[in-house]
């Protein structure tokens, strides 16, 4: 099987292993067929990020022990699903990107100019 590439052309890296983050829960934004939602931009959590995905209904700072779901809070990194982080961004509150545990798909949701321009400048 190929590795998976990120939007810089690289191996896709690690996004979060503590909480476990990913389609597949194994830590990468890694993406198949069965992900629907595309959970491929690797983003850190911020506060106005946090409150604006519970509006929209997706409440990710609650946790949910049932699925080993720890809740997210500010700093932490998560696989977030590509039209949620657009939303995000029109909406003036999109979180920090980890460009090299991004996957390469995610250029085909948004434009790799808005992924570079709210890159967490850790890569």
């Amino acid at each position: 099987m190929t590795q998976a590439r990120n939007v810089l052309g690289g191996e896709l890296e690690t996004c979060c292993a503590s909480p476990i983050t990913g389609f597949y829960r194994d830590g990468y934004c890694s993406t198949g067929a069965g992900d629907l939602g595309a959970h491929i931009v690797c983003a850190q959590m911020t506060e106005a990020f946090l409150a604006f995905t519970k509006s929209q209904g997706n409440d990710l700072s609650t946790p949910v022990p049932a699925f080993s779901f720890p809740g997210l809070k500010p700093g932490d990194r998560w696989c977030l699903c590509a039209q949620r982080w657009q939303e995000a961004l029109e909406a003036g509150v999109a979180p920090p990107v980890v460009l090299s545990a991004t996957h390469a798909l995610a250029v085909e949701y948004v434009s790799l100019d808005q992924l570079k321009q709210h890159a967490d400048n850790l890569d």
